[in-house]
């Protein structure tokens, strides 16, 4: 399998490049290449910042890939962008969002799929339901395949601040 990690170098991105080199899956990382933080070896590493459409454009342009995974997508013009980029590049798109995207307050204190998407307090939160309605529309009209993630505690090397 060829996955494209968008990102590749952050707390979650870098334990799926991990994961996923250990299942033997063929790793690709496209970023900007300035975090410090060294992928494995054997990653093949696509240097150029996402926002760059045109260059990305260029970089990609043979390539296609089973999966690609944005860890970095926080705008709704971040996931038009990948869509215009991958569609018919990809079998499976992955948008990483957030649990904070669930309702708050919660009426019920078990979270699952079902529980609504509306959380007023914070901005990053809307932006993140603003990209899931823009894929899910996306995935309808276009038939774009795509998954939605949305994780509740992400750290690996930084411990939580609430501990």
């Amino acid at each position: 399998m060829k996955i494209l990690f968008i990102g590749g170098t952050g707390n979650i991105s870098m334990a799926c490049t991990r994961l996923a080199l250990e299942k033997g899956m063929e790793v690709y990382h496209l970023n900007r290449g300035t975090s410090g933080i060294k992928a494995p070896s054997n990653v093949v590493s696509i240097n150029a910042d996402i926002k760059d459409k045109e260059k990305v454009t260029n970089l990609i342009r043979d390539l296609e890939f089973d999966v690609v995974a944005n860890f970095i997508a926080f705008k709704p013009e971040d996931v038009e962008r990948d869509f215009e980029l991958f569609a018919g590049k990809t079998d499976q798109y992955i948008f990483i969002s957030s649990a904070s995207a669930y309702q708050k307050p919660l009426l019920n204190p078990v979270v699952t799929e079902s529980t609504p998407l509306k959380n007023p307090y914070w901005e990053y939160s809307r932006d993140k339901i603003a990209c899931e309605n823009r894929l899910q529309q996306l995935s309808r009209d276009h038939d774009f395949p795509m998954t939605i993630i949305r994780p509740s505690l992400t750290y690996e090397t930084v411990i939580p601040t609430a501990i």
